[in-house]
């Protein structure tokens, strides 16, 4: 009698184990989907995403950030800090390329505005590049620093590899597509990173409209205006200020921005890239969306 009640008992506290397991199990299996919901769900347009704390560098979000991209225009963050870090004299002359200025026209490239020829400054060039994403702006600096648009694209790679660009290579200083000119939204976030530190990088980066010198082409100068904050006026930005940034667009590249961004006293940086194009001449700004969103769901202390 003694055996069949052992028994008895063994068993009731067997199925009671049993219960209690898959109770705790149940709830784990629930709140395991939840915590996945939360950070695998992707409601965003970019293939490349990396959004960095400049503060304590810590990573805020990521997606494929360490895969190869194509960087179009956002090649010319890297145009831009090798020429600071080789011109003297930022006021000096530098004269637009009328070789490459001919290429850009025949390739549709974005343009600043500058005729062959024109007798502009390094300043003027500079801005050129980041602000309107100018070709002719970012050739001719490339060729008034080293002579000729390869010897630059040489000192473009030897600041990658420098800087410890793993996923970078870069084929020439405007961005017009290669399949060998390449880098991930990683990378680029620690390319803009460094660049930040240059002062007058910075000064150009969040420059939202610049104008040229008076030259015998444009007596007036030209007005240049950020291919990145110009797009923000009307878009609702709360709790944060994008006060920065750099476009590139190209089929092969989809829509990529790369931004800097204040939320509660920090700096982000921000790169998407990678958002599909469907008609280049009619964007539908995923970019902008997205950057948006990730600036909004950064949790600040």
């Amino acid at each position: 009698m003694k055996k069949i009640f052992k028994r008895l008992m063994i068993i009731i506290i067997l199925l009671f184990l049993i219960a209690t397991l898959k109770n705790k199990s149940s709830f784990f299996d629930l709140n395991l989907a939840k915590f996945s919901n939360v950070f695998n769900s992707d409601d965003y347009s970019s293939r490349y995403i990396y959004v960095l704390d400049r503060e304590n560098k810590s990573v805020e979000y990521e997606k494929n950030s360490r895969k190869r991209a194509y960087p179009a225009s956002l090649a010319k963050i890297m145009t831009t800090i090798v020429a600071l870090e080789h011109i003297d004299d930022l006021s000096a002359v530098a004269p637009i390329d009328v070789e490459t200025y001919r290429k850009m026209v025949e390739n549709n490239a974005s343009m600043a505005g500058f005729y062959g020829r024109e007798a502009v400054t390094y300043r003027d060039l500079l801005y050129g590049t980041i602000l309107s994403s100018g070709g002719e702006a970012a050739n001719s600096l490339a060729i008034n620093v080293a002579g000729s648009t390869q010897d630059f694209v040489q000192l473009m790679n030897e600041k990658a590899s420098e800087l410890g660009l793993e996923d970078t290579h870069f084929t020439s200083p405007e961005g017009l597509h290669n399949k060998d000119q390449y880098t991930s939204a990683y990378d680029m976030a620690k390319l803009l990173d460094y660049a930040l530190d240059n002062g007058d990088f910075r000064a150009i980066f969040t420059k939202k409209t610049f104008k040229t010198t008076s030259t015998m082409d444009h007596p007036d100068g030209i007005v240049l205006e950020s291919t990145v904050l110009s797009k923000l006026d009307g878009i609702s930005e709360e709790g944060f200020e994008i006060v920065g940034g750099k476009s590139g667009t190209t089929y092969e590249a989809g829509e990529c921005w790369a931004t800097l961004g204040v939320k509660d006293g920090h700096e982000y940086i921000c790169i998407v890239m990678g958002a599909t194009l469907e008609d280049i001449s009619n964007p539908d700004m995923a970019q902008r969306e997205d950057t948006v969103k990730l600036y909004e769901r950064i949790k600040t202390n």
